[in-house]
């Protein structure tokens, strides 16, 4: 089902500022990723999105599609980012099908809420494989195709829990603080040679699938939630496309080796808080107890899928 432009993406910005580039997406089937997809196919792209769930990312690479007529949206599902075999060959195929790669988004991720003591070292690695170990191979893959490109962009999806530290988000934090300081090499190394690199790091961003596994879906505690938030609200997918947007974009050529948070602010409010507690539990007897909200996707009664 095709989505109105109103909510991926602002009314600011001029058609066709991408056209002729090409957009390399990991994770594309995902809530965010296929916004920032999307609105980069509205503004003139092709894009080549990846995932591992086959019917998902076919399905999710003909519906980005319909942002603009005539626009050329490949959906590969079954690739591991874990392997990098497997994102060359996607990268590749890329090129060989799209004429090249312009632009990267590493959004490949995986969390879930659980204390230290709760995650096994093989979720841990898990998680640490997904989102480190699949953007530096991103990164291999990618990096020999982009420099061929007369505007190469690399934009990673991290997140905040590492800025003041996050209880039950221990596995994530390490794996967000590594994506950050591996875009960071990619500035100092390849900056020279044309590279834009740069973080996003989405705060608390509403309806997406991140959300539903860190959050209640409870109105009174997502009301309690918002007031905490110095933009007094949760963002949208609108938000982060459009800071994509703006990165890739000749307005953002400038902007290189930098960690954006969009997140109204929240994260200066985060630390002794923590995702997936009822808000009427305080710090520190959530910890004590181990408990965690009813109202997330997936609790402690469902096995991780990791």
């Amino acid at each position: 089902m095709s989505v109105p432009e109103s909510k991926y993406l602002s009314a600011v910005w001029r058609d066709d500022i991408f056209k002729g580039k090409v957009v390399f997406v990991t994770g594309g089937a995902g809530t965010i990723c296929s916004m920032q997809t999307r609105a980069l196919v509205r503004l003139g792209a092709n894009a080549f999105i990846l995932g591992r769930n086959v019917q998902k990312t076919e399905a999710a690479a003909k519906d980005i599609a319909t942002a603009r007529p005539g626009a050329k949206v490949i959906g590969l599902g079954g690739c591991d980012v874990r392997k990098v075999e497997s994102l060359e060959a996607a990268a590749a195929q890329c090129v060989k099908e799209l004429g090249g790669i312009d632009y990267v988004i590493a959004g490949a991720a995986g969390n879930f809420v659980a204390p230290i003591d709760g995650i096994s070292s093989n979720a841990f690695k898990t998680v640490m494989d997904i989102d480190v170990l699949g953007t530096y191979n991103t990164i291999k893959a990618t990096i020999p195709h982009l420099l061929r490109s007369s505007t190469p962009r690399f934009i990673a999806v991290s997140a905040t829990f590492h800025y003041t530290g996050m209880p039950y988000q221990a596995h994530v934090a390490a794996a967000k603080a590594s994506v950050d300081s591996l875009i960071a090499s990619i500035t100092l190394e390849y900056g020279p040679r044309g590279v834009v690199a740069n973080v996003i790091a989405p705060g608390p961003i509403a309806d997406t699938e991140g959300m539903a596994r860190l959050a209640s879906s409870k109105p009174e505690e997502i009301e309690a939630f918002t007031k905490t938030v110095p933009s007094g609200r949760f963002g949208t997918v609108k938000d982060i496309a459009d800071a994509t947007v703006f990165l890739f974009s000749d307005a953002g050529s400038y902007v290189n080796g930098q960690i954006i948070p969009v997140d109204g602010g929240s994260w200066r409010r985060q630390g002794a808080y923590t995702v997936g507690v009822d808000m009427n539990v305080q710090y520190p007897d959530f910890l004590k107890t181990g408990q965690t909200s009813e109202g997330l996707k997936g609790g402690k009664k469902d096995k991780s899928k990791l």
